[in-house]
């Protein structure tokens, strides 16, 4: 056991395919914690993640039973690759499986942005939205950017914001809608949307 544990990948893939298994369990052992990670990451789901991982591992015991491993050197590229194919065909499956039609449809469902998930588009315009909405408050005079960050980014109600900030309720108000009025100008006057 300790000789085989020194032995590179090739030499265990050899040997595996001369007969000898632990010279497998060795190879999975080896390499199970980065296959399992790497597909688990993939897909977010534990079940389905022991699923494709063991059919990893099959694929590639009957690959290199068959004498079909040629590989040489690169025992941990080849079994993610195996690992990254069979994900990718699990979701094209399921794909296919859940295709309806939206023909019949008297609204169209399937192209409603507030019905889908984000894209990776949307995240990041939401992310510049909001870099330029803290920049433009950046420029509000100090009792302006006072209010609308106790309101928006602490959750405080205006009978809060009035007793914190020593005012009345009014004036709290008339703040907030003077900070959003100042933001709505100067997005205009700089050409800066503000919506997605």
């Amino acid at each position: 056991m300790e000789e085989l544990l020194s032995l590179t990948d090739e030499q265990l893939v050899s040997d595996y395919s001369n007969g000898n298994n632990l010279a497998f369990d060795i190879l999975l052992d080896r390499h199970k914690q980065v296959v399992y990670s790497y597909i688990y990451f993939a897909v977010r789901n534990r079940e389905l993640t022991e699923d494709i991982f063991q059919e990893t591992f099959i694929k590639a015991i009957v690959t290199i039973k068959q004498g079909r491993y040629t590989e040489t050197g690169k025992f941990r590229a080849w079994i993610s690759r195996i690992a990254h194919n069979l994900i990718i065909d699990h979701f094209r499956q399921k794909k296919n499986e859940n295709t309806v039609s939206n023909d019949e449809a008297p609204v169209d469902l399937l192209n409603n942005p507030s019905l889908c998930d984000g894209t990776v588009e949307d995240e990041i315009v939401r992310l510049q939205i909001t870099s330029d909405i803290r920049k433009l408050i950046s420029f509000l005079p100090d009792s302006q950017r006072e209010v609308l960050e106790m309101r928006y980014y602490q959750d405080l109600s205006f009978k809060e914001i009035a007793e914190q900030t020593g005012v009345s309720i009014n004036t709290a108000l008339g703040r907030m809608r003077y900070a959003i009025l100042n933001i709505r100008r100067m997005a205009e006057e700089y050409e800066i949307v503000l919506t997605m």
